[in-house]
């Protein structure tokens, strides 16, 4: 069975789905424009090749978001209300995910943790061995097809502790959805491979049930589509850039919100790239771990736009100084502050996560190309995890 799942959860596949995307013309998004539909390979210059499907994914991300919010705030807005009912109603309450899905999480909770409403996030793994449920407990369960393994084995245990369960997923007729109490369905197009949409969509629909107004949706919306315009200079950026390094360590680190797209480029560097790579709090970083850098070094840093802004600019040119390449993603950042500099679109207060993710994700499958290696295919992983042994 195709895991994959369109609009409305329709199934469909990788190539019907690319199909109709192209039928409606939004395959290739207008901001970027046919001219670069064929990139060079590396170390093959004069070889033209198709457009990855991951890159395809990533440039069609931000309208893929706008149709999420649209449903959420409009269609799907009476099951984001009972969402935030069954919270409120709640002692407890837990955020669970895995891969990807537990970044998500990440986003999740700080959005919880602005409202005042703390939650735990457990990954998905430890959550069925490990974490007992507390008595009026609500379980925030994130998951794109609501069928892996560790997901699928959490409903029995929670619905044994009487824990109510609220469904995030792109898959309304997943095990996840059916044992839910209530779903929330992203309404996005399934990504070909690698988490893109997927991760973010989660983020947002999982984050919305912490608290949405009119004026929160208008706000997220204007990023959206700020962050559909960023997409060709992002990618000029990159393609400028002298800060990659096909076999250098790299270390990945954020605060708050951001932490969820920290985590995220570090898995993406991973699948996309085949590029071992960490990542840790900022905070973290000065404890310890700081004893690693070199001038071989690569670091990516996300700004909070609020919090420890000036520390971690001071930290940026610290590295530099000692020979450490840094990549930089925030909001009015100079260019000359590191040595590829990633502006992103203003946003709501604590949602710069939603975009910030998406110059790092361009970063990935740039690394993907200088590394020669296929983007848009695992070697080991499947598409979904359905049981719980070997690789």
């Amino acid at each position: 069975m195709d895991p994959r799942v369109g609009h409305r959860g329709l199934p469909t596949s990788g190539a019907s789905l690319r199909a109709r995307e192209s039928e409606r013309g939004g395959w290739i998004p207008r901001a970027v424009g046919r001219g670069r539909e064929r990139e060079h390979a590396a170390g093959s210059s004069d070889e033209e090749i198709a457009m990855t499907k991951l890159l395809e994914d990533i440039l069609r991300q931000p309208d893929e978001l706008l149709g999420s919010l649209a449903y959420a705030t409009g269609d799907g807005s009476s099951a984001l209300r009972e969402a935030a009912r069954v919270v409120d109603e709640s002692d407890h309450v837990f955020v669970t995910g895995i891969g990807s899905s537990w970044h998500a999480g990440m986003a999740v909770r700080a959005r919880f943790d602005a409202a005042g409403k703390p939650c735990r996030l457990v990954d998905a793994s430890e959550l069925v061995h490990y974490a007992p449920f507390p008595p009026n407990t609500a379980l925030i369960a994130l998951s794109r097809s609501g069928r892996s393994i560790e997901i699928v084995e959490s409903l029995p245990k929670a619905r044994a502790a009487g824990t109510r369960v609220i469904a995030v997923t792109n898959t309304p007729d997943s095990p996840l959805a059916d044992q839910a109490d209530v779903t929330l369905r992203l309404e996005a197009a399934f990504d070909h491979q690698v988490s893109v949409t997927m991760y973010s969509a989660l983020t947002l629909v999982g984050g919305l049930v912490a608290g949405c107004d009119a004026a929160l949706a208008d706000g997220l919306r204007t990023g959206l589509e700020a962050s559909r315009d960023a997409a060709p200079e992002w990618r000029q950026r990159i393609d400028d850039s002298h800060w990659f390094d096909t076999s250098a360590p790299t270390y990945f680190l954020a605060r708050g919100g951001s932490r969820a797209s920290c985590y995220e480029t570090r898995l993406m560097w991973e699948e996309a790239a085949k590029a071992p790579a960490t990542a840790l709090g900022t905070g973290s970083f000065r404890h310890g771990p700081q004893e690693v850098v070199t001038d071989s070094l690569r670091v990516g840093i996300w700004l909070d736009p609020a919090t420890l802004h000036d520390e971690d600019l001071e930290l940026v040119r610290d590295l530099r100084s000692l020979g450490t390449k840094v990549m930089l993603i925030g909001a009015d950042v100079s260019d000359e502050a590191a040595d590829l500099v990633m502006p992103v679109p203003h946003m709501p207060d604590g949602w710069q996560f939603l975009v910030d993710i998406m110059p790092a994700q361009l970063a990935a499958e740039h690394l993907s190309r200088l590394r020669g290696v296929d983007c848009d295919a695992f070697l080991y992983c499947p598409y979904i995890i359905e049981s719980e042994g070997g690789l």
